[in-house]
This record gives C-alpha cells, sequence and structure tokens, in this order.
C-alpha cells in the first residue's frame, strides 16, 4: 500500500463483537448510558456495550464500517453509545432471481452469508472482517477469491472485543500499510 491509498475497510459486526452474548461462567457486564441516549430501553442488549470500544475502534488504522444486520440502525443506536460518527454501512443484497441454487451450495458448504457480499465490496483492496461467526470455510473461500489480504478476525461472541483483538487488528492493519 502507497501512503495514499485508502485505508482498509474494517467490516464490523454488532451482535457478538460488540454485544457479548450467550452461555459463559458470568454475568455479562453493563454498562449506563447517558438520559437521552437513543435506543436506551429500546433493546435490552445495549447496555452491554462497553463505551470504550468507540476509542478503540477510532485508533486503528482502518475505514471502519458496519458489516451487521443492524444496518443503518448502528449509527442510530450504537455509534453514538461508543462516541463514533456515523459510518459506512454494507447493504446486504436482496436474493437475485435464480441464485437460490448458489445461495443453497453456500449454505451447504459453510459459506457464511456475509463472505461474497464483502469481498465484493472490498473490491480487491486488503480488507479486515469483525465478526462472531467466521469459519475456516469463510477464511478458504476469501483466500481463493481475493487477490489481496484479507483478516478474517472471529470474536467469542461470549466476551466479545477483547484487548487481545484489538492487538491482533491494530498489528495486521499496521503490517499492511508497510506493505508486509
Amino acid at each position: 500500500m502507497t501512503p495514499t491509498a485508502p485505508r482498509p475497510p474494517l467490516f464490523l459486526d454488532v451482535d457478538g463483537p460488540l454485544i457479548p452474548f450467550g452461555a459463559t461462567s458470568r454475568p455479562h457486564p453493563t454498562y449506563g448510558t447517558a438520559p437521552g441516549t437513543p435506543g436506551t430501553g429500546a433493546n435490552p442488549l445495549l447496555n452491554r456495550i462497553d463505551p470504550r470500544h468507540g476509542p478503540r475502534l477510532a485508533a486503528l488504522p482502518c475505514e471502519l464500517v458496519w458489516a451487521t444486520t443492524w444496518m443503518e440502525d448502528a449509527n442510530a443506536w450504537i455509534a453514538p453509545r461508543i462516541g463514533l460518527p456515523p459510518l459506512p454501512v454494507v447493504h446486504w443484497p436482496e436474493p437475485a432471481e435464480g441464485a437460490a441454487g448458489q445461495e443453497d451450495r453456500d449454505v451447504r458448504d459453510g459459506l457464511h452469508w456475509k463472505t461474497r457480499a464483502l469481498v465484493a465490496r472490498a473490491a480487491g483492496r486488503p480488507f479486515v472482517w469483525v465478526d462472531d461467526e467466521i469459519t475456516d470455510t469463510d477464511r478458504s473461500w476469501v483466500a481463493a477469491h481475493h487477490p489481496g489480504p484479507a483478516l478474517l478476525h472471529r470474536v467469542d461472541p461470549g466476551r466479545g472485543l477483547a484487548d487481545s483483538d484489538y492487538t491482533a487488528l491494530d498489528a495486521w492493519l499496521r503490517r499492511v500499510a508497510d506493505g508486509a
């Protein structure tokens, strides 16, 4: 990457990485919000979002992009809770007529429904995908169909993004920026 090249997109899921869920040996921590924070009371899981994620995500050398079924609601309810500005959103394509066969094969093969769309959105550029549902099938497919570097980083949904995740993301993004 040259110094003038755009920063790689980091495609960020919400449920799992930012909102921990599922079985855990202890209750998930909760965080208060200021009165009037969008979404307060609308979804009981929103109080699990650690507000420290915002500054940590913003410090990464990348372009943050929502890659979640929350779609535009991520900008309305999640971004303000963690101090981020509105971010670009991946709009998931509607199944194309006649594409059901490909989608059925993807499901049967274990390919995540987001994988093809994220590779298309990256358009050959280096990218990071942070999600709790990434599998080796997704990694293999991306390696075979994406010409640039890609980091598919799986987050434990029971704990969400942790220090070790931020360390790995930052190191990979800096290596890519340095051309390594």
